[in-house]
């Protein structure tokens, strides 16, 4: 804790009406921040990926556990008057708004954005959508359509391969990282303005903004050859260039013993990095020789660059030749198993890892906050249990025990 005891966004409340990954991503960091998350969820099931994935049966799954850590939870019925009821008391007593409904739904319960700013004129209401407003506007859209639909797909993978979807969750964590963002720069002008406003971010746009660089590259085509790329042949589009930095300095992903699926350590020449390179795989003559010396020489065979690396670097692990490689100062990167990441006790040590106790599951793991502030630290809190908060939640509001007990009865909360 701080020597003021207090967060980041203490004080803050946030109304959380988002499921599955990219509003749930987006609210636990603003949770992890200080904020008071009240995630609103349908009476008796909850958020769908309660049930999804499940790892125990009749216990909330990792998927649920790992994007909702330090919420609260209450449940309402959006569709009976009474559930309504609430819910405008709710907006009324809140800051922010999140949602990634799709199109059109939080309108069909008869909140459009107009309503909800004349509820409360300094709410701010968050959304993430598939795409912005125009001809895909309507379509649904899932973690890996927004890669498809962003750049990133195209251009990843080999040159005679597929696209190929990335292990990260740039469409859906990638866009909640982008809403908290814009959440926060909506906060801070509503110190100035004393009004709310509209936040939304369309997945496609994170993802593109995420693929940059594929977009720089792109234009650059038009001017010849991308040099930095192994590909051979160039058409009007980027291609799929393996494992290819796609940067000023050039990397690859090289093999080392003893050859299993994961043994293999991404490596950068460095200019700097050339001759202590050479001394290390045994082939320092390297380091004068014309045909090699310089990046400019290297760079029309850098395939054949990195198979001499890969003859020296196929005798040692990845840790050695991490160990080795650091003592030179030459970037580099072992290629890390999900098994060792979430059994690194650096990463425990660090909180990037971290053990939750719960009251269903006993233990589990997760990813800790990446969002480290020095008068801000955080605790990382189990997630609730489904309407756990139902009566703390809504008593603040001014509801009684006796009408508490009869939502409950109807089926409201």
């Amino acid at each position: 804790m701080t020597a003021s005891g207090t967060k980041a966004l203490e004080g803050v409340k946030v109304l959380d009406m988002t499921h599955v990954q990219s509003g749930p991503s987006s609210t636990q960091l603003l949770a992890w921040l200080g904020a008071d998350v009240i995630k609103l969820e349908t009476p008796g099931r909850g958020d769908i990926t309660r049930g999804q994935l499940r790892d125990l049966p009749d216990v909330d799954s990792l998927y649920f556990t790992m994007l909702n850590c330090n919420k609260r939870s209450i449940t309402l019925n959006m569709k009976a008057p009474e559930g309504k009821e609430v819910f405008e008391k709710l907006i009324a007593d809140v800051d922010i708004l999140v949602e990634n409904f799709g199109p059109g739904v939080v309108e069909r319960f008869g909140y459009p954005w107009e309503k909800l700013h004349e509820l409360n004129p300094k709410l701010i209401y968050a959304s993430i959508k598939g795409f912005g407003p125009g001809r895909y506007a309507d379509f649904k859209a899932y973690e890996v359509i927004a890669q498809a639909m962003g750049g990133s797909m195209s251009t990843t993978g080999f040159e005679d391969g597929p696209p190929l979807a990335t292990g990260s969750q740039i469409g859906d964590s990638g866009t909640g990282i982008h809403l908290v963002a814009a959440i926060l720069a909506a906060l801070y002008q509503r110190t100035n303005t004393g009004r709310g406003q509209r936040v939304q971010v369309a997945m496609q746009d994170a993802v593109l903004n995420l693929c940059r660089v594929k977009l720089r590259d792109q234009q650059r085509l038009a001017h010849g050859p991308l040099g930095e790329y192994p590909n051979e042949q160039f058409g009007d589009e980027v291609p799929r260039s393996g494992n290819a930095s796609g940067g000023g300095q050039p990397g690859w992903a090289v093999r080392c013993a003893p050859g299993g699926p994961n043994d293999y350590i991404y490596v950068i020449i460095q200019p700097v990095g050339w001759k202590p390179l050479t001394e290390l795989i045994g082939r320092p003559e390297l380091a004068e020789d014309p045909a090699w010396a310089t990046p400019e020489v290297r760079l029309s065979k850098l395939d054949k660059a990195f198979a001499l690396i890969e003859e020296w670097t196929e005798k040692h692990t990845k840790w050695e030749v991490m160990d080795k490689l650091n003592a030179h100062n030459i970037p580099c990167g072992p290629i890390l198993s999900t098994k060792e990441i979430i059994e690194d006790e650096t990463l425990a040590e660090l909180g990037t890892v971290v053990e939750v106790d719960h009251p269903e599951r006993g233990t589990f793991k997760t990813v800790g906050n990446p969002l480290k502030l020095s008068d801000s630290v955080t605790e990382v809190q189990r997630p609730p249990l489904l309407g756990e908060h139902n009566d703390e939640v809504l008593s603040a509001l001014g509801y009684s025990a006796d009408r508490l007990a009869e939502l409950r009865t109807a089926g409201v909360i």
